[in-house]
């Protein structure tokens, strides 16, 4: 059977729309406790159990602080505390702040103030804690940072109790990990997770001795990752700023695409499903409404040209419309090359090559005078009952059916008249109209023998006669 081209376009988008979720949100394997790998060692020292060296927490502070990541850090406290931890790590990778000012420095506050020592540790190698995020260093107790990271331009404090001896040299400009360490922002080395909780004095160690004879540390206090919740991630992904607009230029390509199809609806809610989660991202962003309402225009223009099936005036402006909106959506934040060049350039594929194709392809029978269809054979697409898809000369078709005769998928079928832009077909078998007849005059065909003509009578002459038609009459002789 031939699948639907809508059903295959939408479900290429779906696997473009899943792989970028994945790559941002990426895969997070089970965590492993620091020194957990087995070696065959010997102590030298006596270590304390397990139940007198607690636990301490490490949770990954990932991406933009949104309400979501914020609301996960103060929650992360408070379980800190309840559950007795020695120590919270928060793992930074973030640039920037998108919660008001008002609530990032009720959340610096809340970490200042916690009853269980709140510590900051920026890696892996390769992570930024820069923007207004960087102020996390400024309510911390120990701070560590990885090689290959980045520290710094915090800005102005949003709130006077936070480490001005830290935040001071890093207001604006950004250090590494050894201009942090000269600058006495970092505390500890740290070029691992590891290495940042065996120097922390929460955390209890014990002395191992390698089989090469090397010596070196481990943690006795027991090591917990925690992590946003599966559901919570997602809304944080979203809230990204690429997430976000890819979503928005998905969401409504496809919502163009359904409105010129002859398919189902996968394309109409895969499309809304993106709209709406690009609307919490943008809700969350600093997002300019302008810049928003300039790449719907931008749609709107492209859909102008979409239906004449040759790209126009309207796909110029909505060109530049789109590209002006995708430079100027955010307030404060902007988007990589890579990913405008994915969003502009997918646009110009869909709008210049794919939709027009599909529109003539679609819409290849002129729009008026499209009663020679009528008495076509087809195929049903999908089981027609008594609404479904019909192909007719290679072209799909919204089709109806009356309800007493049902069609099924695959089954052949024939055209009998033509509603707006739906067809309307019964089965090839079983119609009572003659669509061989394409003059319009709508003979009925016969499905049955015709019966015996009774013999003629001698005696009668018009049944001598026979059927012939009666001697034409002459009107000007009635005159």
């Amino acid at each position: 059977m031939r699948r639907l081209p809508t059903t295959g376009a939408v479900l290429a988008v779906v696997g473009v729309v899943l792989a970028v979720l994945g790559a941002v949100v990426g895969l997070v394997g089970p965590s492993v406790p620091a020194g957990a790998q087995s070696t065959d060692t010997t102590s030298t020292t006596a270590a304390p159990s397990v139940d007198e060296a607690g636990f301490v927490a490490v949770v990954k502070v990932s991406g933009l602080i949104d309400p979501v990541m914020a609301d996960f850090v103060a929650a992360s406290v408070d379980d800190a505390e309840q559950q007795g931890a020695t120590a919270l790590v928060l793992q930074a990778n973030s640039t920037g702040v998108v919660v008001s000012d008002n609530q990032f420095a009720a959340l610096l506050e809340r970490i200042r103030s916690a009853a269980v020592p709140v510590d900051v540790w920026v890696g892996p190698s390769g992570s930024r804690l820069t923007g207004t995020a960087a102020q996390l260093v400024g309510a911390a107790d120990q701070v560590g940072m990885a090689p290959g990271t980045r520290l710094g331009d915090a800005g102005p404090p949003v709130t006077d109790s936070l480490d001005m001896a830290r935040l001071a040299p890093i207001e604006d400009r950004t250090v590494n990990a050894q201009e942090a360490k000269d600058l006495g922002i970092t505390s500890v080395d740290a070029p691992t997770i590891g290495d940042f909780l065996v120097n922390l004095p929460a955390v209890q160690t014990q002395e191992v001795t390698a089989d090469n004879g090397e010596t070196r540390r481990e943690p006795v206090t027991q090591v917990r990752f925690g992590q946003l919740s599966l559901l919570s991630q997602l809304f944080h992904t979203v809230a990204s700023p690429a997430v976000a607009y890819l979503l928005l230029t998905v969401g409504l390509a496809l919502i163009v695409f359904e409105l010129f199809t002859a398919g189902v609806g996968v394309a109409g809610v895969v499309g809304a499903g993106s709209f709406i989660l690009a609307g919490y991202g943008l809700g969350v962003l600093p997002t300019r409404g302008w810049a928003v309402a300039l790449i719907g225009l931008s749609m709107a223009a492209f859909a102008v040209d979409v239906q004449t099936g040759v790209p126009r005036f309207w796909t110029g402006a909505g060109l530049v419309m789109f590209v002006a909106g995708s430079f100027t959506l955010y307030d404060g934040l902007s988007l990589s090359w890579v990913t405008l060049l994915v969003g502009i350039v997918g646009v110009l594929l869909a709008f210049l090559g794919g939709m027009p194709s599909m529109v003539r392809t679609r819409f290849s029978t002129p729009t008026i005078g499209r009663e020679w269809m009528v008495g076509e054979l087809g195929r049903a697409v999908t089981s027609v009952d008594p609404d479904g898809v019909v192909q007719v000369r290679e072209a799909l078709w919204r089709a109806s059916t009356n309800r007493a005769t049902p069609i099924e998928e695959l089954d052949r079928v024939r055209v009998v008249g033509i509603d707006g832009l739906v067809l309307e077909v019964e089965p090839e078998h079983g119609g009572a109209r003659d669509y061989r007849d394409r003059s319009g005059r709508g003979r009925r065909a016969s499905t049955e023998p015709a019966e015996p003509a009774e013999p003629a009578d001698p005696a009668d002459p018009a049944s001598a006669a026979g059927t012939a038609d009666p001697a034409p009459r002459d009107d000007a002789s009635d005159a």
